[in-house]
């Protein structure tokens, strides 16, 4: 049993300009690669989190509404918790996608359409537990693996050019906050 709860209703949720703000992240980590690629030694194989979609096939992860009592980190670390069970770093605002959601829909946002702050979160505790684990299933994949995978271009997006361009930049000691 999880003694955490998942935050529910809309009634603090943010809009701006038609769009309802949400607030997600990347979770990732970092596993030893058994192949060699120097002679320094192993190289470090980069994970991301990956949670079922309650929708329909495919992957996404941890997002949801920004509420007026929370900052958009607090947001993207709250959902981490809610959906996937993970507590950790945000190292760096990834960069802000828009998308529509058909089952988001309201007399704020008719239209459905989202803007969502994205984070990479450095994984640094898995819970056994957490709120909504009944119906999220966790799966942790490289990438490529992940991209192929995403229910969303969204999604595919933030991973493909937000997530492996920083992490690149900042695995090879570059600027963390350059995209």
């Amino acid at each position: 049993m999880c003694d955490l709860v998942a935050r529910t209703g809309r009634h603090q949720q943010r809009y701006e300009h038609g769009r309802r703000l949400v607030a997600g992240c990347i979770p990732f980590r970092y596993k030893d690669n058994n192949d060699v690629t120097s002679e320094a030694g192993h190289k470090k194989l980069v994970e991301v989190l990956m949670i079922n979609s309650q929708s329909g096939p495919g992957l996404l992860f941890p997002k949801g509404g920004w509420e007026n009592d929370e900052t958009v980190e607090e947001a993207a670390a709250r959902e981490a918790i809610e959906e996937a069970g993970v507590r950790g770093d945000l190292v760096q605002l990834l960069g802000f996608y828009d998308f529509k959601s058909k089952t988001h829909q309201d007399k704020f946002c008719p239209e459905g359409m989202c803007r969502a702050a994205v984070f990479a979160l450095q994984v640094k505790e898995e819970l056994a537990s957490w709120p909504e684990q009944s119906t999220r299933k966790r799966s942790w994949l490289t990438l490529s693996e992940a991209i192929e995978r995403s229910r969303y271009p969204w999604v595919r997006e933030a991973l493909a050019t937000g997530f492996s361009i920083w992490h690149e930049n900042w695995s090879n000691g570059g600027d963390p906050s350059s995209r």
